[in-house]
C-alpha cells in the first residue's frame, strides 16, 4: 500500500504486548461435547468462547466460496460465504471475524455437505474484538474438514474501508455510484465473515451478481452467466492461496485500455469513462514494470493462467480513496492522482509519482502477496521492500526520470521521524486494529527502504538480489518473518565469501580481489542476523562522531536525538548498532569500508589525507558529526572544490549539518556558512536541499510575527538565489531535474513577493482566465500561477469553479493548493467547511486540506480550531492522526502550553490508543527548542549578511 505523500500523514503505533495462546489455552477456551451429543441451542446459556484479539489457531480456513449481490441503488449488499475449514482440535466453536454485518443464517456441514444440525446455529458476537462465535451442537473433530456456511448483509460502508460506496460526477453534472473495497489491514471482516489475519491464507472463489449496466472486477479472470431477474453473475476463477486483506472487488461502469506483457499477462487500466484517455501512460508503465519484475525476481507474475484464460492484472482509479494505492492481488486500486496522467495538466512530478506508485504496487505482487509477513509487526517486510523497489524499478525502466535523486529524501524523512524520542523499532508489537493501522508509517516505509538500501550496498547488488529471490521462492504462497529473510540472504552470502580485514569488509567486487585480500585477511561468516537485529529490533538512528587524530580517524556511536535536553540522562549510549561505514578521502578514488560493532573504534587513514567524508553517497543509515574543526574543513572543501564530492555527498553534508543544529551539536551559523557555496552549485538536489532549509526557517518565523527577521531572511534568500531565479523559464522545457528546480524556485520566489515573479505569474493567470479554459498553463508552473491568481476575489472564485468541474485530478490538486494560499481567513474557513461537507472537496482530501491551510500563516489557528471543533467527526472519518502533522506548525510556547496540552488532556481516552500524540508533542518541542537555541544566532548572522 502506498501512503499519500503530498503532505505526509504518518501513522504511528502504540505497543501492547500480546501473546499467542498455547494449545492448552486454546482447548480450554473451546467447550466440547462427546461426538454426536446434542447440547441446548438457546444462546442464553452460552458465553463467548474466546477472549483474545488474535483468533485461535486450531481452525484453519482452506477455501472461501463467496457470493455477493451489491445494490447500488439501495447502497446495500447481501451475500453468503461457504468456508472449507480444517479442524485441528476437538471443539464446538468456530470463532472468526465479522464487523458491522447482519448475520441471518449460520450452518456447519460435513465433508459430504450434510448438515451437522437441523436447527439454526447460535451466533454470538464480540463487537469489541470484531469477532463472532458459531456454536455447533455436534463436536467438530480433530483432523476433519467441514464447511461453514453463513448468510449476511450490510449497508455499503461510508468512508474508505471495507466494502464501501464511491461516486463520481460526469461533465454533465450527473452523479454516478460505484462500490469498491479496501481491506488492508483489518477490514475484509466488514465485507464478509472471515479469518481476517494475514497468516490464514486460503483460496477464494468469488461470484458477484450485478445489473447489466455495470461491470465487476476481482482478483482473477472472469466468465459471466445470466441469472434470474435480468441479473448477470460474474464467476471469478479460484484464486491462489492469499491473505484476506488482498481480496478485492469493484462494481462500476468504468472503461479500460488493455495491453499484454512479453510473458502473456493481460494488463488493463480502468477509470471513469470521461477519464479513459488519461490511462495510457499507466498502461505503458505497468507493462514495462511487470516485465522488469519478472526478470528481476526470476519468478513469473504469481497469478497463473487459468485454463484458456490469460493471467490478468487490473489497475483501477477509484474516485474516493484515502491512501495512495493498494496492492490487492491482481486488482490494484489507486487514487486518481496515483494512476491517471493528463499531459495537458500533469507535471513532471505528477508523472514521476504515478510511475513510482505503480512500481510500488507491482513490487507487492511478489513482496507481500506471494510472500506475506506472518503478522503485522513485520509489515515493513511488505512496505519497506515495495518502497525500495520503487527506486530500483523506475531507475531500470525510466532512467530519464532520475529517480535516484529522490532516494536521499526518503532517507531524510526516515531520519526526521527516527530521531524523535517517540520513534519505534521497525519490527514492533501490534495487536488491535488501531495499533495495526499505526504500523503503516514512516518507519515501515521509509526507514525500511533505507535499511534495505544499506544492506544491498553492504552485501553487493548480486548477493542482495539472489538472496531475495531465494526468499521469495522458499516462502511462495506462505508467510515469513524477519529471520527468514536474513537466513535467505546469509545462505547466498556464504557462497560468495565475505572478507573481513581488521574491521573492514569487502564483498564481491569492492576494493580488492580475493587473492589480494587473502594476504592480510581472515575469512569469516558475518552474523547477518546479529547485524540486522540492531536495525530492526531497536528504535532510532545512530550518530557517528568523527575526530581526526594524526593518521587515525576516531569514531564514536550514540543514538541521534533531536529532542534531547541537557538535563536528560545519557541513556542513548545504551544503543549499539552494527554500522557498515563507508568513507572517502582526497588521497584516492577508493570507497573505503569498515564495519563498526562497538561504541568506539578507530581507522588508520594515513597522514597524507587532507579531508575525509564519511557515509559515501549516504548509502548508510546514520548521521555523521565532524568534531574538532571537521565541519570547517567540509565548508572549505565545498567552497574551493565542491565537485570533489558527489552531488549525493554534498546533499548529505547539508542535511546532516542542519539536523545537528536542531539537536544542539552544531551552531546554526556553521551550517549556514556550509551552504554558502551554493552560488557555485549546478546540481538540482543539493541546491534544493539548502534552499529547502532556508524556506523552512522562513515559514516558521513568519508564523511568529517576527516581522523584521522575516523580511531580512526573505530578502537574503532572493538575493542569494537571484541568479538561479533569473535563469528559470516559465515553460515545461528541460530535463526532469531542471523542471523540478523550476517548480520549486519560482514557487518560493512568488511566495517571497519577488516582483518579477509576481508580474509574470499575474499575467499568465490573466491570460488563462481570459481564454475560458482553452489555454493550458505550463504544468511545471501552473500551481505557482494559480497561487498568485488566488490572491484576489475574482481569481479565487474562478479557481474554485474550475476545481469543481475539472476532470483532471492533477489539476484539481494544484488548484486546491492555490486556494489555500489565500490571505483571506474567510476563504480559508470556507474551504475547511467544504472539505468537511465532502461534496465539492472530497473527504479523501480533507487531511491534506487541513494541513495546507495550517501551512498558511493566516490559516494556522483556523486549522487548529477546526480540528478541535470537529474532532469527533474527524475521528469517525479516520483522520484523528492529523494532529501529528498539524502540531508541526506550532512555533509558539504559549500556544503549546495552553492549547495543545489542554486539547490532548480532553481527548485522553482516545489519545491513549495513539502514539500520535507523543509524536506530535515531540515535534512541537523540537520546534520550540530550535527557536530557543537558534533564533538570535539567525538574527545576528543575517544582520552580518545584509551589511
Amino acid at each position: 500500500m502506498v501512503l499519500v505523500r503530498l503532505l505526509v500523514l504518518s501513522l504511528f503505533h502504540m505497543s501492547l504486548v500480546g501473546s499467542q495462546p498455547t494449545q492448552s489455552q486454546q482447548q480450554a477456551s473451546s467447550p466440547t461435547h462427546p461426538s454426536g451429543e446434542q447440547s441446548p441451542l438457546g444462546t442464553g446459556n452460552l458465553s463467548f468462547p474466546w477472549s483474545r484479539l488474535r483468533l485461535p489457531r486450531y481452525i484453519i480456513p482452506l477455501h472461501y466460496h463467496l457470493l455477493l449481490h451489491p445494490n447500488l441503488t439501495s447502497l446495500s449488499f447481501t451475500g453468503s460465504v461457504q468456508i472449507q475449514i480444517d479442524v485441528q482440535n476437538n471443539t464446538n466453536w468456530v470463532v472468526l471475524h465479522s464487523k458491522g454485518l447482519q448475520i441471518s443464517k449460520a450452518t456447519i456441514l460435513d465433508q459430504n455437505l450434510a448438515h451437522l444440525s437441523d436447527q439454526v446455529l447460535p451466533v454470538l458476537h464480540n463487537p469489541s474484538h470484531e469477532q463472532i462465535g458459531i456454536f455447533s451442537p455436534r463436536v467438530l473433530s480433530n483432523g476433519q474438514k467441514y464447511f461453514l456456511y453463513i448468510e449476511f448483509g450490510a449497508k455499503l460502508a461510508e468512508g474508505f474501508y471495507g466494502f464501501y460506496k464511491s461516486t463520481y460526477r460526469t461533465s454533465t453534472g450527473e452523479t454516478r455510484t460505484l462500490a469498491s473495497t479496501h481491506f488492508e489491514p483489518t477490514s475484509a471482516r466488514m465485507a464478509f465473515p472471515c479469518f481476517d489475519e494475514p497468516g490464514f491464507k486460503a483460496n477464494f472463489s468469488i461470484r458477484i451478481r450485478r445489473s447489466p449496466e455495470y461491470i465487476s472486477l476481482s482478483n482473477m479472470p472472469v466468465k459471466t452467466v445470466e441469472v434470474d431477474d435480468g441479473l448477470l453473475e460474474d464467476q471469478f476463477d479460484a484464486s491462489v492461496k492469499m491473505s484476506t486483506y488482498l481480496v478485492a472487488f469493484v462494481i462500476c461502469d468504468f472503461k479500460s485500455v488493455t495491453a499484454t506483457t512479453s510473458s502473456g499477462v493481460q494488463v488493463s487500466i480502468y477509470a471513469a469513462p470521461e477519464k479513459w484517455q488519461q490511462t495510457r501512460y499507466a498502461l505503458e508503465v505497468a507493462v514495462k514494470m511487470l516485465d522488469f519484475y519478472e526478470e528481476y525476481f526470476n519468478i513469473h507474475y504469481p497469478l497463473p493462467k487459468q485454463g484458456t484464460l490469460c493471467s490478468v492484472l487490473y489497475l483501477i482509479a477509484i474516485p474516493d480513496f484515502q491512501s495512495g494505492a493498494m496492492e490487492n492481488w491482481g486488482l490494484t486500486t489507486y487514487r486518481e492522482t496515483s494512476l491517471l496522467f493528463d499531459p495537458l495538466t500533469s507535471s513532471i512530478s505528477d508523472q514521476l509519482w504515478v510511475t513510482m506508485v505503480i512500481g510500488h504496487e507491482l513490487a507487492h505482487q511478489w513482496f507481500g502477496n506471494l510472500v506475506t509477513m506472518e503478522w503485522w509487526n513485520d509489515i515493513w517486510l511488505n512496505e519497506g521492500f515495495a518502497r525500495y523497489m520503487e527506486y530500483i524499478s523506475v531507475e531500470a525502466t525510466y532512467p530519464d526520470l532520475k529517480v535516484e535523486e529522490y532516494l536521499l529524501h526518503t532517507c531524510f524523512a526516515a531520519v526526521g521521524h527516527d530521531s524523535l524520542n517517540s520513534s519505534r523499532p521497525i519490527s514492533s508489537p501490534a495487536e488491535n486494529p488501531t495499533q495495526i493501522k499505526q504500523m503503516f508509517d514512516t518507519v515501515s516505509y521509509d526507514k525500511g527502504a533505507c535499511v534495505l538500501h544499506m544492506l544491498r550496498h553492504f552485501l553487493s547488488d548480486d548477493v542482495f538480489q539472489s538472496g531475495i529471490v531465494r526468499y521469495l521462492r522458499k516462502y511462495s504462497y506462505r508467510n515469513a518473518h524477519n529471520q527468514d529473510l536474513w537466513d535467505s540472504l546469509a545462505n547466498v552470502q556464504t557462497q560468495t565469501t565475505v572478507i573481513v580485514v581488521k574491521g573492514d569488509f569487502i564483498s564481491g567486487k569492492h576494493c580488492y580481489s580475493s587473492s589480494q585480500a587473502s594476504k592480510n585477511a581472515v575469512r569469516e561468516h558475518l552474523d547477518l542476523t546479529a547485524m540486522m537485529n540492531t536495525w530492526t529490533l531497536q528504535k532510532g538512528i545512530p550518530l557517528v562522531t568523527v575526530t581526526r587524530k594524526g593518521p587515525r580517524l576516531l569514531l564514536r556511536q550514540d543514538r541521534f536525538l533531536r529532542t534531547v535536553l541537557p538535563s536528560d540522562p545519557l541513556w542513548s549510549t545504551f544503543f549499539l548498532w552494527h554500522i557498515p561505514l563507508t568513507y572517502k578521502t582526497d588521497a584516492s578514488s577508493t570507497i573505503h569500508r569498515h564495519l563498526m560493532t562497538t561504541h568506539t573504534d578507530s581507522i588508520h587513514i594515513g597522514e597524507e589525507v587532507n579531508w575525509v567524508k564519511v557515509n559515501t553517497d549516504m548509502t548508510g543509515y546514520y548521521v555523521v558529526h565532524y568534531e574538532d574543526g571537521g565541519w570547517d574543513e567540509m565548508t572549505k572543501l565545498l567552497l574551493e572544490n565542491h565537485t570533489a564530492l558527489s552531488y549525493k555527498d554534498r546533499t548529505h553534508l547539508i542535511h546532516n549539518a542542519f539536523q545537528l543544529v536542531t539537536a544542539g551539536h552544531l551552531s546554526l551559523d556553521k551550517a549556514l556558512d556550509l551552504i554558502g557555496y551554493l552560488q557555485l552549485e549546478t546540481h538540482t538536489v543539493p541546491l534544493l536541499q539548502g534552499l529547502g532549509y532556508l524556506e523552512a526557517f522562513y515559514r516558521m518565523i513568519e508564523k511568529r510575527n517576527e516581522f523584521d527577521l522575516t523580511r531580512n531572511l526573505g530578502t537574503y534568500i532572493l538575493r542569494f538565489f537571484r541568479a538561479v531565479i533569473n535563469q528559470q523559464t516559465w515553460s515545461d522545457s528541460g530535463s526532469v531535474s531542471e523542471r523540478r528546480l523550476r517548480s520549486d524556485v519560482l514557487s518560493l520566489a512568488c511566495h517571497l513577493d519577488d516582483p518579477p515573479c509576481l508580474d509574470r505569474a499575474r499575467q499568465s493567470f490573466k491570460d488563462w482566465l481570459q481564454s475560458n479554459g482553452t489555454l493550458n498553463l505550463p504544468t511545471d508552473v501552473a500551481e505557482t500561477v494559480y497561487s498568485v491568481g488566488a490572491q484576489d476575489d475574482h481569481g479565487w472564485a474562478s479557481l474554485l469553479h474550475t476545481y469543481n468541474i475539472s476532470l483532471s485530478a492533477a489539476q484539481k490538486n494544484k488548484i486546491l493548493f492555490a486556494l489555500t494560499c489565500s490571505r483571506d481567513a474567510n476563504k480559508l474557513q470556507r474551504l475547511l467547511e467544504l472539505g468537511l461537507e465532502g461534496k465539492v472537496i472530497r473527504s479523501q482530501d480533507l487531511s491534506s486540506l487541513i494541513l495546507m491551510v495550517a501551512r498558511n500563516p493566516q490559516g494556522h489557528h483556523l486549522a487548529w480550531n477546526f480540528v478541535k471543533k470537529n474532532w469527533d467527526t474527524l475521528v469517525e472519518k479516520g483522520l484523528s492522526l492529523i494532529v501529528i502533522c498539524l502540531c508541526v506548525f506550532f512555533v509558539n510556547e504559549c500556544v503549546f502550553d495552553l492549547q495543545v496540552q489542554l486539547f490532548f488532556e480532553s481527548i485522553k481516552e482516545q489519545a491513549s490508543q495513539l502514539r500520535a500524540t507523543q509524536v506530535a508533542l515531540d515535534n512541537m518541542q523540537k520546534n520550540l527548542r530550535w527557536f530557543q537555541r537558534n533564533l538570535e544566532t539567525l538574527r545576528n548572522w543575517l544582520n552580518k549578511q545584509m551589511q
